[in-house]
């Protein structure tokens, strides 16, 4: 069972002015051979590069915008090779309706200028000036862009320019994980835990927002496939227990069984629906049949989530969305909650019960019993880990009075002494210090769950923002 990737095609346009052609011997070849480079260069970050060459009036601009829609890209990137008139670019962004990323890259950071005022021919002067007149055209463009309501954005710099092409990077991963979104389908299995408004959610505005399929789930097709696993399989699953976690001696074998047996028909209930993320919660009578379950699929979501299908426990949709993003970035996205504050140390502790990403922990994950699961009935197996020490993104996706958008800060994840109760817990810093992040973060009204992963992708988020045309508030 493995995360699902797409064949992420972007569109790459540059824009002249013919009028230069026959001016200028040679220029044209010069400004097709960089946006060769820069096709190659995109192409390296693994997505697909549709080509329209190099617009030069309007005529070829409608041809261009026909042929990119033909091609279905997520995003377009305009190079601007030289001055170019803004009557190339506007039917282009008007046809294809995506976001539209302007390449305002110099070939050289800085010209020579005595080498270019001692060539003595004024001609030959000028079309070398023109060669590096990317900035000329850049004013122009977003000024019809912002009356034509266009959503746009610049990369500056040159073309060996490693910040330029790091922030270009970004922008193809953050248009990869929109289509992962788009192609995504989530679950709910069981209800929402009672009580709790801040994560009910309106699952049609998350189909509208992401494009993500929201598949409902019945608690009976996943005991009948519980029903029908085999001792093999159990034996099975106990070794990739085994390999995943470190299974705490105090874990009794009834437990470890009865949690593979269920995790077993968990891989069946993802399989069956192809779902790439899920919310779940359920209580059911006291010792029934599906809380006999519910009460085992604490290893199993955590194996599932540590393959970069998250599961959400306490049916939180919206968290499980943020999960995906941010596994979808690479990043991992455990399911976390605010546990207390470290005044002394200037520290907020997040962490949760049920299922975690094991794959951005600190050291193993820990399989171990608890002998009460905490506001919920039951009892079993849980796990206990720390994510990575280093930086991490904080993300929840948030559903306000008027609208979705996306609330990101960025932290650390610092060494010290954490809670040893069965749950995952982590200590952060954050540069505004504790007291004001939990401030500003709970004044933009998240659900009180958040997704945890590891290294700084805020701008990567802000851009998912900008593709998805939703808010992105970011804190620190």
């Amino acid at each position: 069972m493995k995360n699902k990737s797409y064949s992420i095609k972007v569109g790459l346009f540059g824009i002249g002015l013919d009028t230069y052609w026959p001016q200028f011997d040679g220029l044209l070849d010069k400004l097709m051979g960089y946006q060769e480079l820069i096709k190659t260069k995109i192409t390296g970050f693994g997505v697909e590069v549709t080509d329209a060459g190099m617009v030069d009036n309007p005529v070829k601009a409608r041809e261009a915008a026909d042929f990119l829609k033909s091609r279905d890209v997520e995003i377009v990137f305009l190079y601007v090779s030289t001055y170019a008139l803004s009557s190339t670019v506007l039917p282009v962004a008007q046809k294809l309706k995506v976001p539209v990323i302007i390449l305002n890259l110099q070939p050289v950071a800085q010209l020579d200028y005595k080498a270019f005022n001692n060539l003595g021919d004024r001609g030959t002067m000028t079309g070398i000036w023109l060669e590096n007149c990317q900035a000329c055209s850049v004013p122009e463009i977003a000024s019809v862009f912002n009356r034509s309501g266009t959503q746009y954005d610049f990369v500056t710099g040159y073309l060996q320019d490693d910040e330029a092409w790091n922030d270009i990077k970004s922008w193809t991963e953050a248009a990869a994980v929109a289509a992962s979104m788009r192609n995504n389908r989530l679950g709910i299995l069981g209800h929402y835990y009672n009580g709790m408004l801040d994560v009910y959610t309106d699952i049609t505005k998350q189909s509208v927002v992401f494009g993500t399929h929201i598949e409902l789930l019945e608690m009976c097709e996943l005991k009948k496939y519980r029903d029908g696993v085999t001792e093999g399989e159990v034996a099975t699953k106990i070794e990739e227990f085994n390999r995943a976690f470190d299974v705490s001696q105090e874990c009794e074998i009834t437990e470890i069984e009865r949690a593979a047996r269920t995790s077993v028909a968990l891989d069946k209930l993802v399989e069956n629906h192809d779902l790439g993320s899920m919310a779940y919660y359920y209580e059911g009578e006291l010792g029934n049949e599906y809380e006999n379950i519910v009460t085992s699929v604490i290893a199993g979501n955590t194996l599932l989530t540590g393959k970069n299908i998250p599961i959400a426990g306490e049916c939180e949709v919206k968290n499980a969305q943020a999960m995906k993003i941010m596994a979808a970035f690479g990043s991992g996205g455990s399911f976390s909650e605010f546990y207390l504050m470290d005044f002394k140390e200037d520290v907020v502790m997040l962490g949760h019960d049920g299922p975690a990403h094991f794959d951005i922990a600190e050291g193993r994950v820990n399989l171990v019993p608890l002998p009460v699961y905490h506001g919920k009935p039951g009892k079993g197996l849980s796990i206990q880990m720390t994510v990575k020490h280093g930086p991490v993104t904080l993300l929840s996706v948030v559903e306000g009075k008027d609208n979705v958008f996306l609330l990101v800060a960025e932290g650390e994840s610092v060494e010290g002494p954490v809670l040893q109760i069965g749950n995952t817990n982590s200590r952060y810093h954050f540069s505004i210090g504790a007291k004001s992040f939990m401030n500003e973060w709970s004044k933009q009204g998240p659900a009180h769950h958040c997704a945890i992963g590891v290294g700084h992708i805020a701008d990567k988020i802000e851009k998912l923002g900008r593709i998805l045309n939703i808010d992105v508030v970011r804190i620190c």
